[in-house]
């Protein structure tokens, strides 16, 4: 199947979370307002391309007839283990390597990525080991408010934990009075994403 443009990957991608979330396809103003642009010809052109190397079907000056044809492989990847105890390595699988978790009925965006918890430092907060619990990428770390669960790297490594921002500082919390607090200097943290949800039972080996 012919690869698409970084520009009409974008728009291909928007419109399967949007069609997924609303039950119907978009109209070209919201369309041109999620990409940014001022005028509907490079919608329109994108929307021709998409068209012509079917992963959508639609009536060409009719947004609303879009239909998607070409589904992205069904579930959640999960890109390995995180640690509710101590670190683990960082995420070993590539989406293209991994398992994956299918929760379709549920509103997941197509960034979102499953973790299997590795530890019980975070057991108070109802995550325990062997959970599955589903991350979201945060483009803008400052908007995560202290007390959000996230996944964070601190050297290669990666857990799952409260954040907490002391001046200069990163603390990673657990929600377990075994495990002590880890604090990091700001600048080597990196925030993977935010927990949006907790799966438990669901045994994918």
């Amino acid at each position: 199947m012919e690869l698409l443009t970084a520009a009409q990957q974008e728009l291909y991608d928007w419109l399967v979370d949007y069609i997924r979330d609303n039950q119907h396809s978009p109209s070209i103003r919201q369309m041109m307002e999620a990409m940014g642009l001022r005028s509907p010809a490079p919608i329109q052109s994108r929307l021709d391309h998409l068209k012509r190397k079917g992963y959508i079907a639609w009536n060409e000056g009719k947004a609303r007839t879009i239909r998607v044809l070409q589904q992205e492989e069904q579930g959640l990847p999960i890109m390995g283990a995180i640690a509710a105890g101590s670190m683990v390595e960082v995420f070993p699988e590539t989406r293209e390597t991994a398992e994956r978790l299918d929760l379709a009925s549920l509103p997941f965006k197509t960034e979102d990525f499953a973790l299997r918890v590795r530890g019980d430092s975070m057991i108070d907060a109802l995550i325990d080991d062997g959970d599955l619990v589903i991350i979201r990428p945060v483009k803008d770390v400052s908007s995560i408010r202290d007390e959000t669960i996230v996944a964070a790297r601190v050297e290669g490594a990666t857990t799952l934990k409260y954040l907490h921002r002391e001046g200069r500082e990163i603390v990673l919390r657990p929600a377990n009075v075994n495990y002590d607090p880890m604090r990091y200097p700001a600048a080597e943290v990196t925030i993977e994403g935010r927990l949006v949800a907790v799966w438990r039972g669901y045994n994918l080996r």
